[in-house]
């Protein structure tokens, strides 16, 4: 019983404790520093040794301008603690704060030469300084103590203080010093680093680390300097010179090919097919495995369906697979290539029935259970290309059952979506695209996020949803390689529901289904229409990059082109498109930047 009592008393003090510490630290951000201090005061009378009930109590005192009592608190504090000689800063700031300013600087000297004769006692006075605002004193701090003792880790304090005072080369100076010294610093210091940097290779923070990174690369060719550059190239998507970098890391380590697969697969994603063809091929160039080269084969025979314009190039593509298949089976080690065989035979040589045959046997030899949803899934399209919906429906819901909480159940709900939205069911499909939003995948969310978006701004305005109705249909017969019937659909809802808000839409849809036939005029009618349509209309800028991309690389059209992006650049400052329209840009000028 006693033994309860005393578990009961302790928890008691514990929460008493806990209650006034919190209720201490909410005066204290309200600014209610009498009712802080009374509190602090009883904490800091227990726990001397506690340094945030001093510094807090310290404060309020301050705040107060009660300058003697935050005396009379440092003091104490060096009586009790005459080695903590951080108290010099705080007895110093207390003299500044009363614009004392002779006795505060001789304090501050003070505390410096005592980290010159104890160069652990960096670390509190530093702090201290800091917290006081007094970054050049932190700074001279920080670097006697590293000079004292080259082993110890303050430059990671240096380079935070150079950000604070926007010495930008400088803080990017001291972290490569970091990895420098210890490569194991590579991955904090680049979390660090991508704080300052953007996605726009002519921001002025890119430019300078960018240049500090080359001139340490042309001293010292290190890993780390390319790797550095990769990552910067691809935060600025130039996964061109992103790939010049994996390469010399590879030609100088003979190292893994992972990182050059990985960036294949992000320009792939990005369709930067002449990146990506260079990178699947440079692997090829430079790998004995079997897994690696079906992979970067298959990936390049993706590439070729993703880029084929004739029926001739498409039956040299079918024979592409075959040959494959010879020469590697269809066993396991091919199973990715035979899911991606019977995507093409669908949806580019319109034969569903061949491809489920494939499926099939596929199925048969597939043992992970993401493969076989993966399957499960390519079935289940092939049943919504075939107007089965019902049917497509069951088994994307199997699927994203089966495999609930993964990646591939939330790509199968994804196709619920979509499947539900083509047939008109647009409730349904809200209902699973609101659960969507919290997608692991990035990709998978901004697709529900953007249909999401379409569904909704459109039944607001017709709620008998005949527009919407017409435009899915326009989109499924899309999804099913229906070109012309789709941009048919299309013209007809365009002509019914002219000044609906469906109208944008409709034209950049109706303006991909051109591009993707080669009709560049129509696509570029289409464009045009959107922009004078609604000159402050969501997809403006959607519309006036695509037409910048059609007059570059369709109708070499390099002065239109230009124009268009140009428009980006100055009209549309928060466009996604921007950074890219700006490097579009300043390519077609003819600009050059240092590799």
């Amino acid at each position: 019983m006693q033994k309860i009592l005393l578990v009961l008393f302790v928890l008691t003090i514990t929460f008493v404790h806990s209650q006034n510490v919190q209720l201490a630290n909410d005066y204290f951000r309200k600014g209610e520093y009498d009712k802080s201090a009374m509190i602090y005061k009883k904490l800091y009378k227990k726990n001397t040794n506690n340094r945030t009930y001093f510094k807090r109590l310290l404060t309020c005192y301050q705040e107060k301008e009660n300058f003697e009592k935050a005396k009379e608190l440092i003091e104490k504090q060096k009586i009790n603690f005459p080695k903590q000689y951080y108290l010099h800063v705080e007895l110093g700031y207390n003299y500044q704060l009363q614009n004392k300013n002779t006795e505060a600087i001789l304090l501050y000297q003070k505390a410096i030469g005592k980290v010159k004769e104890y160069p652990n006692s960096a670390n509190l006075t530093g702090r201290s300084f800091r917290e006081n605002h007094l970054l050049d004193y932190a700074l001279q701090a920080y670097e006697i103590a590293m000079k004292k003792s080259p082993k110890s880790r303050f430059g990671i304090y240096i380079a935070s203080i150079y950000g604070e005072k926007t010495e930008i080369d400088k803080m990017f100076n001291t972290y490569l010093d970091m990895v420098n010294n210890d490569p194991n610093y590579y991955a904090s210091i680049q979390r660090y680093i991508a704080k300052f940097i953007t996605d726009d290779s002519e921001n002025e923070n890119n430019k300078i680390f960018k240049k500090l990174v080359l001139n340490r690369l042309q001293d010292n060719p290190l890993d780390a300097w390319n790797n550095l550059l990769s990552w910067l190239y691809m935060q600025q998507k130039d996964y061109t010179k992103s790939l010049v970098q994996e390469k010399a890391i590879f030609k100088r380590s003979s190292s893994s090919l992972k990182k050059i697969f990985d960036l294949a697969t992000i320009t792939l994603a990005a369709k930067d097919y002449d990146t990506a063809t260079k990178a699947y091929t440079f692997i090829l160039e430079n790998t004995d495995s079997q897994i690696e080269i079906i992979r970067a084969k298959q990936n390049l025979l993706r590439i070729e369906v993703e880029t084929v314009k004739t029926q001739e190039k498409l039956n040299k593509i079918k024979t592409k697979f075959n040959t494959l298949f010879i020469e590697y089976g269809k066993g396991s080690s091919t199973l990715n290539l035979q899911i991606a065989y019977a995507d093409f035979l669908t949806f580019k040589l319109d034969k569903p029935n061949e491809a489920i045959i494939v499926l099939k046997e596929v199925s048969k030899v597939a043992v992970s259970k993401y493969i076989k949803g993966n399957i499960k899934i390519k079935l289940a399209d092939i049943l919504v290309y075939t107007d089965k919906f019902n049917q497509a429906l069951i088994t994307y819901t199997q699927v994203q059952s089966d495999l609930k909480g993964s990646e591939v159940a939330q790509i199968a709900r994804l196709k619920i979506a979509k499947t539900s939205y083509y047939k008109g069911d647009f409730d349904w499909a809200r209902i699973q695209l609101k659960v969507l939003k919290s997608a692991t995948s990035k990709l998978i969310s901004n697709d529900a996020l953007k249909l999401n978006l379409l569904i909704g701004d459109n039944i607001a305005e017709d709620t008998i949803r005949i527009a919407l109705k017409k435009y899915a249909k326009a989109d499924l017969l899309s999804f099913q390689n229906k070109n012309k019937q789709a941009i048919d659909t299309l013209s007809i809802l365009l002509k019914e529901f002219k000044g609906h808000a469906i109208e944008d839409e409709a034209l950049l849809k109706q303006a991909e289904l051109y591009k993707k036939t080669n009709q560049y005029a129509f696509a570029e009618n289409n464009y045009q229409k959107i922009i004078t349509l609604k000159k402050d209309g969501i997809l403006v800028d959607d519309a006036l990059y695509s037409l910048g991309n059609l007059y570059k690389n369709e109708l070499n059209d390099t002065e239109k082109a230009k124009e268009m992006y140009q428009k980006i650049i100055f009209d549309f400052v928060s466009s996604i498109y921007l950074v890219d329209a700006r490097k579009k840009f300043r390519e077609l000028r003819g600009d050059k930047s240092i590799e």
